[in-house]
């Protein structure tokens, strides 16, 4: 991990990115890691705009706002386009192609996390949860480990099962796209 780390998670009121943001803070600090979370959303609780900032780092931070963020979730098209350019060169983009379909990046990570959560979960709530595995097993930003720690320290006893499921759905579909991503092998003229 590079010394700071800045993630903004974007999209609309009613997704549950400002939790994800929380739950992720929480990650960081059981991996032993200094933390800043933020957060900010429009007026409407639901349908605004709304996002959520961590900086991870193995020092001090004496600066505690996101400018120019390292990853990039995007739950909204229009979360990625505000944000997109805000986005550090070469930084990670994951959006949600549930709802994105103009995607300004080829080097995206495009995954229909909303849909997958709904197919699989048969609730959308979840897909926060869901988001942050993604998260997780793309950047590795935090431990498996500390991210189900914080995830079920989080959540109420009651949806703790449905928590689990959608962090290991999270995972999953961040292996397939990950492996999706791998170049070919490369085959010699004699096979």
């Amino acid at each position: 991990m590079k010394e700071r780390v800045e993630i903004r998670l974007a999209g609309t009121g009613g997704q549950g990115l400002i939790t994800a943001g929380i739950i992720l803070a929480e990650a960081a600090i059981l991996d032993g890691k200094n933390v800043v979370q933020s957060q900010s959303y429009g007026p409407e609780a639901r349908g605004g705009a709304s996002k959520a900032e961590v900086i991870i780092s193995d020092r001090e931070i004496y600066y505690p706002k996101t400018s120019n963020p390292d990853i990039l979730l995007a739950m909204s098209q229009e979360a990625c386009n505000k944000y997109f350019n805000d986005l550090k060169p070469g930084g990670i983009l994951i959006v949600d192609s549930t709802f994105i379909t103009n995607v300004p990046s080829s080097s995206a990570y495009q995954i229909p996390i909303t849909k997958m959560t709904i197919e699989k979960l048969k609730k959308p709530v979840f897909a926060n949860i869901v988001a942050l595995g993604i998260l997780c097993e793309i950047t590795k930003i935090v431990t498996r480990k500390s991210l189900t720690k914080a995830v079920l320290e989080r959540v109420p006893e009651a949806f703790i099962e449905q928590n689990k499921k959608a962090l290991q759905l999270g995972f999953r579909l961040a292996k397939k796209e990950l492996k999706n991503r791998k170049e070919p092998e490369e085959f010699t003229a004699d096979e």
